[in-house]
Protein backbone atom coordinates (compact mmCIF):
# COMPACT_ATOMS: atom_id res chain seq x y z
CA UNK A 1 0.00 0.00 0.00
CA UNK A 2 2.49 2.31 1.09
CA UNK A 3 4.83 1.79 -1.95
CA UNK A 4 1.84 2.32 -4.55
CA UNK A 5 1.14 5.58 -2.94
CA UNK A 6 4.53 6.62 -3.31
CA UNK A 7 4.77 5.44 -6.77
CA UNK A 8 1.55 7.80 -7.90
CA UNK A 9 2.45 10.52 -5.66
CA UNK A 10 5.66 10.55 -7.74
CA UNK A 11 3.97 10.12 -11.18
CA UNK A 12 1.63 13.05 -10.11
CA UNK A 13 4.76 15.12 -9.55
CA UNK A 14 6.98 13.65 -12.51
CA UNK A 15 4.49 13.58 -15.25
CA UNK A 16 1.83 16.03 -14.99
CA UNK A 17 0.46 14.73 -18.32
CA UNK A 18 -1.12 11.91 -16.81
CA UNK A 19 -4.63 11.70 -16.60
CA UNK A 20 -5.52 10.37 -13.70
CA UNK A 21 -8.70 12.55 -11.68
CA UNK A 22 -7.95 13.64 -8.27
CA UNK A 23 -9.65 14.57 -5.08
CA UNK A 24 -8.43 16.74 -2.68
CA UNK A 25 -9.83 16.67 0.63
CA UNK A 26 -8.96 18.96 3.65
CA UNK A 27 -8.36 17.40 6.99
CA UNK A 28 -9.10 19.85 9.59
CA UNK A 29 -8.40 17.55 12.67
CA UNK A 30 -5.34 16.55 11.84
CA UNK A 31 -4.09 19.42 9.80
CA UNK A 32 -3.09 17.42 6.81
CA UNK A 33 -4.81 17.47 2.97
CA UNK A 34 -5.39 13.95 1.55
CA UNK A 35 -4.94 13.64 -2.08
CA UNK A 36 -7.51 10.90 -3.08
CA UNK A 37 -7.89 8.55 -6.80
CA UNK A 38 -11.59 8.52 -7.56
CA UNK A 39 -11.55 6.14 -9.73
CA UNK A 40 -9.80 3.75 -7.52
CA UNK A 41 -11.29 5.24 -4.41
CA UNK A 42 -7.71 5.32 -2.61
CA UNK A 43 -6.09 8.02 -0.72
CA UNK A 44 -2.50 8.05 -2.67
CA UNK A 45 -1.18 11.35 -0.72
CA UNK A 46 -1.32 12.85 2.39
CA UNK A 47 0.27 16.94 2.35
CA UNK A 48 1.28 18.19 5.89
CA UNK A 49 -0.50 21.42 6.37
CA UNK A 50 0.32 23.62 9.61
CA UNK A 51 -2.33 23.26 11.97
CA UNK A 52 -5.76 23.89 10.68
CA UNK A 53 -7.06 23.82 6.88
CA UNK A 54 -11.17 24.14 6.93
CA UNK A 55 -11.56 25.98 3.29
CA UNK A 56 -10.07 26.14 -0.56
CA UNK A 57 -10.86 28.08 -3.30
CA UNK A 58 -9.95 27.75 -6.86
CA UNK A 59 -7.96 31.11 -8.59
CA UNK A 60 -10.17 33.05 -11.19
CA UNK A 61 -7.99 31.68 -14.58
CA UNK A 62 -7.94 28.37 -12.73
CA UNK A 63 -4.77 27.67 -12.76
CA UNK A 64 -3.93 27.56 -8.41
CA UNK A 65 -5.96 25.76 -5.92
CA UNK A 66 -5.96 28.07 -2.91
CA UNK A 67 -6.00 26.38 0.62
CA UNK A 68 -6.75 28.36 4.02
CA UNK A 69 -5.04 27.04 7.54
CA UNK A 70 -6.65 29.46 9.91
CA UNK A 71 -5.08 27.77 12.67
CA UNK A 72 -1.72 27.98 10.83
CA UNK A 73 -2.62 31.69 9.58
CA UNK A 74 -1.34 30.46 6.01
CA UNK A 75 -2.62 30.39 2.64
CA UNK A 76 -1.31 27.41 0.60
CA UNK A 77 -0.98 27.53 -2.81
CA UNK A 78 -1.01 24.23 -5.06
CA UNK A 79 -0.89 22.93 -8.90
CA UNK A 80 -4.56 21.61 -9.02
CA UNK A 81 -3.58 19.08 -11.45
CA UNK A 82 -0.60 17.63 -10.26
CA UNK A 83 -0.95 17.91 -6.82
CA UNK A 84 2.38 20.01 -6.95
CA UNK A 85 2.74 22.51 -3.63
CA UNK A 86 3.46 25.90 -5.05
CA UNK A 87 4.17 28.07 -2.17
CA UNK A 88 2.50 29.51 1.25
CA UNK A 89 1.91 32.70 2.46
CA UNK A 90 1.10 34.29 5.54
CA UNK A 91 -2.16 35.74 6.06
CA UNK A 92 -4.73 36.15 9.38
CA UNK A 93 -6.76 33.56 10.29
CA UNK A 94 -8.05 32.85 6.67
CA UNK A 95 -11.48 30.40 7.89
CA UNK A 96 -13.72 31.11 5.02
CA UNK A 97 -12.38 32.23 1.50
CA UNK A 98 -14.01 33.65 -1.73
CA UNK A 99 -12.75 35.49 -4.79
CA UNK A 100 -15.52 37.87 -6.38
CA UNK A 101 -16.78 37.43 -9.74
CA UNK A 102 -15.13 39.39 -11.58
CA UNK A 103 -11.54 38.18 -10.52
CA UNK A 104 -10.31 41.31 -8.90
CA UNK A 105 -11.11 40.47 -4.78
CA UNK A 106 -10.28 38.40 -2.22
CA UNK A 107 -12.53 38.37 1.02
CA UNK A 108 -11.50 36.30 3.60
CA UNK A 109 -13.91 35.40 6.65
CA UNK A 110 -12.07 34.91 10.35
CA UNK A 111 -13.99 33.23 12.61
CA UNK A 112 -11.83 33.09 15.37
CA UNK A 113 -10.63 36.98 15.13
CA UNK A 114 -14.01 38.22 14.44
CA UNK A 115 -12.68 40.09 11.17
CA UNK A 116 -13.48 40.47 7.76
CA UNK A 117 -10.99 40.89 5.18
CA UNK A 118 -11.08 42.53 1.32
CA UNK A 119 -7.86 41.70 -0.25
CA UNK A 120 -6.72 42.46 -3.94
CA UNK A 121 -6.65 39.07 -5.90
CA UNK A 122 -3.76 39.73 -7.84
CA UNK A 123 -1.39 40.92 -5.18
CA UNK A 124 -2.84 40.02 -1.22
CA UNK A 125 -2.57 43.59 -0.53
CA UNK A 126 -5.10 44.10 2.33
CA UNK A 127 -7.64 46.92 1.22
CA UNK A 128 -10.09 47.00 3.82
CA UNK A 129 -10.89 45.14 7.10
CA UNK A 130 -14.28 44.66 8.66
CA UNK A 131 -15.32 43.82 12.44
CA UNK A 132 -18.60 42.93 11.86
CA UNK A 133 -19.49 41.02 14.59
CA UNK A 134 -19.38 37.16 16.53
CA UNK A 135 -18.09 34.78 14.67
CA UNK A 136 -17.98 35.54 10.55
CA UNK A 137 -18.21 32.22 9.19
CA UNK A 138 -18.74 31.61 5.31
CA UNK A 139 -18.65 34.35 2.38
CA UNK A 140 -20.73 34.82 -0.95
CA UNK A 141 -20.82 37.79 -3.38
CA UNK A 142 -23.60 39.01 -5.64
CA UNK A 143 -23.37 37.95 -9.24
CA UNK A 144 -22.02 41.85 -10.23
CA UNK A 145 -18.85 41.72 -7.49
CA UNK A 146 -20.54 44.77 -6.16
CA UNK A 147 -21.49 43.41 -2.60
CA UNK A 148 -20.09 40.65 -0.48
CA UNK A 149 -22.33 38.83 2.44
CA UNK A 150 -20.85 37.33 5.41
CA UNK A 151 -22.86 35.13 7.89
CA UNK A 152 -22.01 35.53 12.08
CA UNK A 153 -22.40 32.73 13.36
CA UNK A 154 -22.12 33.91 17.06
CA UNK A 155 -24.87 36.57 15.93
CA UNK A 156 -27.00 34.62 14.46
CA UNK A 157 -27.12 37.38 11.62
CA UNK A 158 -26.26 38.18 7.98
CA UNK A 159 -23.86 41.07 7.32
CA UNK A 160 -23.32 42.96 4.06
CA UNK A 161 -20.62 45.09 2.45
CA UNK A 162 -20.10 47.45 -0.67
CA UNK A 163 -16.85 46.22 -2.08
CA UNK A 164 -16.25 49.72 -3.96
CA UNK A 165 -17.06 52.11 -1.52
CA UNK A 166 -15.37 49.22 1.44
CA UNK A 167 -18.71 49.74 3.84
CA UNK A 168 -20.47 47.60 5.97
CA UNK A 169 -24.29 48.32 4.81
CA UNK A 170 -26.36 46.35 6.96
CA UNK A 171 -26.61 43.11 9.44
CA UNK A 172 -29.56 41.34 9.43
CA UNK A 173 -30.96 38.46 12.14
CA UNK A 174 -31.61 35.37 10.34
CA UNK A 175 -31.42 32.64 12.86
CA UNK A 176 -28.81 30.95 15.06
CA UNK A 177 -25.78 29.92 13.75
CA UNK A 178 -26.10 30.81 10.49
CA UNK A 179 -23.25 28.89 8.29
CA UNK A 180 -22.90 28.15 4.54
CA UNK A 181 -24.38 31.03 2.15
CA UNK A 182 -25.29 31.46 -1.16
CA UNK A 183 -26.40 33.64 -3.92
CA UNK A 184 -29.65 31.69 -5.59
CA UNK A 185 -32.44 33.25 -7.98
CA UNK A 186 -31.65 36.93 -7.00
CA UNK A 187 -31.83 35.76 -2.93
CA UNK A 188 -29.15 34.50 -0.40
CA UNK A 189 -29.65 30.95 1.16
CA UNK A 190 -28.35 30.54 4.41
CA UNK A 191 -28.08 27.45 6.88
CA UNK A 192 -28.85 27.99 10.47
CA UNK A 193 -27.39 25.16 12.51
CA UNK A 194 -28.94 25.82 15.28
CA UNK A 195 -31.90 24.81 13.38
CA UNK A 196 -33.25 22.26 11.27
CA UNK A 197 -33.87 25.13 8.42
CA UNK A 198 -32.58 27.35 5.60
CA UNK A 199 -33.94 30.58 5.05
CA UNK A 200 -34.25 33.12 2.79
CA UNK A 201 -33.06 36.67 2.59
CA UNK A 202 -33.73 39.21 0.30
CA UNK A 203 -30.63 41.09 -0.16
CA UNK A 204 -32.55 44.40 -1.42
CA UNK A 205 -35.52 44.54 1.00
CA UNK A 206 -33.58 42.63 3.79
CA UNK A 207 -36.72 40.53 4.42
CA UNK A 208 -35.66 37.06 5.61
CA UNK A 209 -38.66 33.55 5.12
CA UNK A 210 -38.21 30.25 5.86
CA UNK A 211 -37.40 28.28 2.90
CA UNK A 212 -36.86 24.15 3.55
CA UNK A 213 -36.16 22.25 6.35
CA UNK A 214 -34.13 18.90 5.51
CA UNK A 215 -32.86 18.32 9.31
CA UNK A 216 -31.20 19.45 12.94
CA UNK A 217 -27.61 20.72 12.06
CA UNK A 218 -28.78 22.42 8.63
CA UNK A 219 -25.21 23.54 7.03
CA UNK A 220 -24.82 24.50 3.79
CA UNK A 221 -25.84 24.13 0.40
CA UNK A 222 -23.96 23.64 -3.20
CA UNK A 223 -25.68 23.51 -7.16
CA UNK A 224 -24.97 20.80 -9.18
CA UNK A 225 -22.08 22.39 -11.94
CA UNK A 226 -25.01 21.81 -14.93
CA UNK A 227 -27.57 24.11 -12.54
CA UNK A 228 -30.44 21.68 -12.17
CA UNK A 229 -30.54 20.63 -8.54
CA UNK A 230 -29.31 22.19 -4.85
CA UNK A 231 -27.87 20.19 -2.54
CA UNK A 232 -27.80 20.72 1.07
CA UNK A 233 -26.51 18.92 4.27
CA UNK A 234 -27.29 18.76 8.22
CA UNK A 235 -24.60 17.82 10.08
CA UNK A 236 -26.44 17.13 13.24
CA UNK A 237 -29.52 15.16 11.56
CA UNK A 238 -26.90 13.40 9.11
CA UNK A 239 -28.89 14.11 5.81
CA UNK A 240 -28.07 15.33 2.39
CA UNK A 241 -31.16 16.51 0.54
CA UNK A 242 -31.50 16.87 -2.94
CA UNK A 243 -33.31 19.62 -4.02
CA UNK A 244 -35.55 21.95 -7.12
CA UNK A 245 -33.34 24.73 -8.23
CA UNK A 246 -36.64 26.87 -8.59
CA UNK A 247 -38.99 26.02 -6.04
CA UNK A 248 -36.54 24.47 -3.27
CA UNK A 249 -39.35 21.79 -3.14
CA UNK A 250 -37.12 18.72 -1.11
CA UNK A 251 -36.74 16.14 -4.15
CA UNK A 252 -34.93 13.29 -2.25
CA UNK A 253 -33.56 12.71 1.27
CA UNK A 254 -30.80 10.28 2.14
CA UNK A 255 -29.71 9.68 5.62
CA UNK A 256 -25.75 9.22 5.87
CA UNK A 257 -23.92 8.64 8.94
CA UNK A 258 -21.26 10.67 9.71
CA UNK A 259 -22.19 14.42 9.29
CA UNK A 260 -22.27 15.50 5.32
CA UNK A 261 -20.39 18.86 5.23
CA UNK A 262 -19.07 20.33 2.28
CA UNK A 263 -19.36 18.87 -1.14
CA UNK A 264 -17.96 18.43 -4.56
CA UNK A 265 -18.94 16.64 -7.83
CA UNK A 266 -17.11 14.97 -10.48
CA UNK A 267 -18.25 15.05 -14.55
CA UNK A 268 -20.68 11.85 -14.21
CA UNK A 269 -22.50 14.09 -11.84
CA UNK A 270 -21.50 11.88 -8.79
CA UNK A 271 -21.72 13.86 -5.45
CA UNK A 272 -18.83 13.68 -3.14
CA UNK A 273 -18.68 14.51 0.76
CA UNK A 274 -16.80 14.73 3.20
CA UNK A 275 -18.13 13.80 6.80
CA UNK A 276 -16.94 15.51 9.47
CA UNK A 277 -17.39 12.72 12.48
CA UNK A 278 -16.49 9.52 10.79
CA UNK A 279 -12.85 10.95 8.87
CA UNK A 280 -14.25 9.72 5.73
CA UNK A 281 -15.47 10.77 2.55
CA UNK A 282 -18.54 9.45 0.73
CA UNK A 283 -19.92 9.09 -2.71
CA UNK A 284 -23.57 9.04 -4.14
CA UNK A 285 -24.42 9.01 -7.27
CA UNK A 286 -27.91 10.47 -7.69
CA UNK A 287 -28.46 8.78 -10.83
CA UNK A 288 -29.17 5.73 -9.12
CA UNK A 289 -32.86 5.13 -8.11
CA UNK A 290 -31.63 3.46 -5.11
CA UNK A 291 -28.16 4.77 -4.27
CA UNK A 292 -25.43 2.71 -2.30
CA UNK A 293 -23.15 5.07 -0.36
CA UNK A 294 -19.21 4.33 -0.57
CA UNK A 295 -16.86 5.56 1.70
CA UNK A 296 -13.19 6.26 2.00
CA UNK A 297 -11.05 6.61 5.28
CA UNK A 298 -8.85 9.82 5.25
CA UNK A 299 -8.11 12.27 8.18
CA UNK A 300 -9.19 13.46 11.14
CA UNK A 301 -12.60 16.05 10.42
CA UNK A 302 -12.37 16.27 7.28
CA UNK A 303 -13.77 19.84 5.90
CA UNK A 304 -13.37 21.37 2.67
CA UNK A 305 -13.47 18.97 -0.97
CA UNK A 306 -12.25 19.81 -4.41
CA UNK A 307 -12.74 17.62 -7.50
CA UNK A 308 -10.65 18.33 -10.29
CA UNK A 309 -10.69 16.14 -13.53
CA UNK A 310 -7.77 15.47 -15.76
CA UNK A 311 -9.65 13.59 -18.47
CA UNK A 312 -9.78 14.86 -22.18
CA UNK A 313 -12.99 15.37 -23.76
CA UNK A 314 -14.49 17.55 -20.75
CA UNK A 315 -15.16 21.31 -21.15
CA UNK A 316 -12.40 22.95 -19.66
CA UNK A 317 -14.47 25.09 -17.34
CA UNK A 318 -15.77 22.09 -15.48
CA UNK A 319 -14.04 22.36 -12.67
CA UNK A 320 -14.45 25.91 -12.38
CA UNK A 321 -18.32 25.29 -11.97
CA UNK A 322 -17.62 22.91 -8.75
CA UNK A 323 -18.46 23.62 -5.43
CA UNK A 324 -15.25 23.76 -3.68
CA UNK A 325 -13.29 25.70 -6.47
CA UNK A 326 -15.88 28.10 -4.66
CA UNK A 327 -16.07 28.12 -1.33
CA UNK A 328 -19.01 29.69 -1.03
CA UNK A 329 -20.81 29.18 -4.30
CA UNK A 330 -19.83 31.98 -7.00
CA UNK A 331 -23.15 32.81 -8.65
CA UNK A 332 -23.05 31.10 -12.30
CA UNK A 333 -23.30 33.54 -15.36
CA UNK A 334 -25.28 30.54 -16.83
CA UNK A 335 -26.19 26.90 -16.02
CA UNK A 336 -24.05 24.48 -17.83
CA UNK A 337 -26.71 22.90 -20.47
CA UNK A 338 -25.80 19.85 -21.65
CA UNK A 339 -27.39 18.79 -25.48
CA UNK A 340 -28.19 15.30 -23.72
CA UNK A 341 -27.81 13.68 -20.77
CA UNK A 342 -26.99 10.80 -22.27
CA UNK A 343 -24.17 12.79 -23.71
CA UNK A 344 -22.90 14.66 -21.19
CA UNK A 345 -22.99 12.24 -18.13
CA UNK A 346 -24.90 14.05 -16.23
CA UNK A 347 -28.13 13.33 -14.87
CA UNK A 348 -31.55 13.62 -16.43
CA UNK A 349 -34.33 15.93 -14.85
CA UNK A 350 -35.93 14.02 -11.79
CA UNK A 351 -39.64 13.26 -11.65
CA UNK A 352 -41.64 13.46 -8.36
CA UNK A 353 -43.02 9.62 -8.73
CA UNK A 354 -39.02 8.66 -8.71
CA UNK A 355 -38.49 10.71 -5.37
CA UNK A 356 -38.69 8.61 -2.25
CA UNK A 357 -36.87 9.03 1.25
CA UNK A 358 -34.15 7.36 1.91
CA UNK A 359 -34.13 4.66 4.74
Amino acid sequence: MRLRRLLFALALLAAPQARADLLYVLNSGDATISILDPATRQEVRRIPALREPHHLVLSPDGGTLVIADSGGNELLFFNPTTGEQLRRERISNPYHLEYSPDGRFLVIASLRRDQVDLYDAATHQLLQRWRPGDMPSHVAFSPDSARVFVTLQGDGAVAAFDVAARTHLWTVPVGPQPAGIIWHRDRLLIGNMGTDQFVSLDPETQAVAPAFTIGRGAHTIFPSPDGRALYATSRVESRLAELDPETLAVRRLWNIPGGPDCLTFDPEGRVWMTLRWAGRVAVLDPREAEPQVQTVRVGRSPHGIFFKPRREGLRGDFAQYLPGAVSGSRPLPAPLTPRSAAASGLPGPVTPAALRPAP
